[in-house]
């Protein structure tokens, strides 16, 4: 990452040729959407309708139509894009694949996307269906889809659009590694982003376009990167790190917009929280010679679109029929009382723990670690609805894959211990691994015994992790995670990992096995 200083040494030296611009353009943007049609609670989960109106709720399309008109309005020209992953997080993507998700970006007129790896968990069907029904464009540079019959001659590289009598180039991005995240199929081959920006940017140069933006679902380091290794990009607009950018907090990862070189690099986290804002002036080539903005907050102070309200309420009418649908069998209760799960090994840790590490173990993961603050519910006997399920995981979280040395391991451990008097939420429940607790010992001194895979845990190795995105963004005081290698917010959601893990295990048998010794 560049350092603030730099950033901002770039920043005043555009601004100080701001004099000779001549055309200004409102980049709108939005990324990692996930599903998120209802508002949302400051941790990203679902917020009553008590706390929504009391104002304490966030995001939701119905604010975001509001917010995307406010913001049009404050400029002469202005476009919406977004940075992928629309697909996949609640209820309503199961129910409704991308159709839902279609209505509501063109309701908001969105002039282009980047296909998201999320885009792809459903195969290419549910990727083309969307595209049917959009009236914008999706593009992914980096890809070769001329093998997939579903999306090859549909699926562009890049795209010209105008706005205020200028030509603006998009280009899609797409990571790298979504064969390995998604379900594309074996028809579509990723490429290496840097070379396929740089064949989509020349291609465009030689049509005249001088006004370039790349729609990124690649992470922040990797537009860092793409920017470095190019030329000729002006804007990055990304996504799928979920990273807050600003330059008013200090609490954001990184400047909005962080320069480098002269491209400006912008995303606004995740879920609809944030619409972004990047004012640009071009001068009369083309060159960027300001870039300022700043992620909008949309909290309750901005204005529910009543009409948009009305229409979730319908589409959501449906979702009581997943609810109510059995998805497996248990053959005694799982325990997951808070009383019993926030001070020991519990069934329903084990439970979760173990469907999170067999979802990513192909990925070489070999630790799986959960707060049972997460935890809300047991489930009884019998037959298991997904109601039920998403009453012990209601918070949408999804899996999160990261990698951590065995040090950093046995602090998080420490951490999940040290307010086991107070039956703290951050207790950890985990799989691929046993410890031994002391709940008498002084704090930062509790954990003894750490095995992983069957061996003593090596301090200086470094060891694959998943966890829930919750706990992985330091939740419940796992701040140790935040700068983890490799971090991912692998998706999908956890409670519907959790219920095809049971369904997978026929009659599922709750059970405890030692993992976590308590003195």
């Amino acid at each position: 990452m560049l350092s603030r200083i730099l950033t901002s040494t770039c920043a005043l030296a555009l601004t100080a040729t701001a004099a000779s611009a001549d055309y200004t353009l409102t980049i709108l943007h939005t990324n990692d959407f996930h599903a998120r049609f209802e508002p949302i609670s400051k941790y990203d989960s679902p917020c009553s309708a008590e706390d929504n109106t009391e104002g304490k709720c966030f995001g939701g399309t119905a604010r975001l139509v509001t917010a995307v008109a406010e913001a049009r309005a404050r400029s002469n020209n202005s476009i919406l894009v977004d940075g992928g992953d629309q697909f996949q997080g609640t209820l309503f993507y199961t129910y409704y694949k991308g159709a839902m998700a279609a209505e509501f970006m063109n309701k908001l007129g969105y002039d282009g996307m980047t296909v998201g790896n999320h885009e792809f968990d459903d195969g290419p069907e549910v990727l083309a269906g969307f595209m049917d029904t959009i009236n914008f464009p999706i593009l992914m540079s980096n890809a070769d889809v001329s093998g997939e019959p579903l999306l090859a001659g549909k699926l562009a590289k890049s795209t010209v659009i105008e706005r205020g009598g200028e030509k603006i180039g998009l280009i899609g991005l797409t990571p790298q590694n979504t064969d390995e995240l998604a379900s594309p199929g074996e028809n579509v081959i990723f490429t290496d982003p840097s070379d396929a920006v740089q064949g989509e940017v020349d291609a465009l140069t030689e049509m005249g376009v001088n006004k370039i933006i790349v729609l990124s679902h690649s992470g922040y380091v990797v537009d860092q990167e793409v920017a470095a290794n190019t030329t000729g990009v002006d804007v990055i607009v990304g996504g799928h790190s979920n990273t807050y950018l600003s330059s008013s907090d200090e609490d954001a990862i990184g400047a909005y917009p962080t320069m480098v070189g002269d491209t400006a690099i912008v995303q606004a986290y995740a879920y609809g929280k944030f619409l972004g804002e990047l004012n640009v002036t071009f001068d009369d080539a083309g060159n960027i010679t300001e870039a300022a903005g700043e992620p909008i907050l949309i909290n309750g102070e901005v204005a529910e679109d009543a009409d948009t309200v009305a229409r979730i309420a319908d589409l959501a009418t449906p979702l009581d029929e997943i609810r109510n649908n059995v998805v497996a069998n248990s053959s005694a209760a799982i325990e997951g009382n808070r009383d019993v799960c926030r001070v020991m090994e519990c069934e329903m840790g084990n439970l979760i723990a173990d469907a999170m590490l067999d979802r990513v173990a192909d990925q070489g993961v070999t630790i799986a670690i959960a707060n049972s603050g997460g935890i809300r519910a047991s489930i009884d006997a019998g037959d298991v609805t997904m109601g039920e399920v998403l009453t012990v995981l209601p918070f949408q979280n999804t899996l999160s894959t990261f990698e951590v040395t065995g040090e950093v391991m046995v602090a998080a451990l420490e951490n999940g211990v040290s307010e086991i008097a107070e039956v703290a939420g951050r207790f950890p429940q985990v799989a691929g691994m046993t410890f031994t607790v002391d709940p008498a010992a002084e704090v930062g001194s509790r954990i003894s015994d750490v095995m992983v895979g069957g061996a003593a845990i090596d301090l200086a190795a470094t060891y694959g992790v998943v966890s829930n995105n919750y706990v992985r963004n330091g939740g419940d005081g796992y701040k140790m995670f935040r700068d983890a290698a490799n971090a991912y917010d692998f998706g999908p959601d956890l409670a519907d990992v959790t219920a095809e893990y049971m369904a997978a295990q026929g009659d599922y048998s709750p059970y405890t096995d030692g993992r976590i010794t308590v003195k």
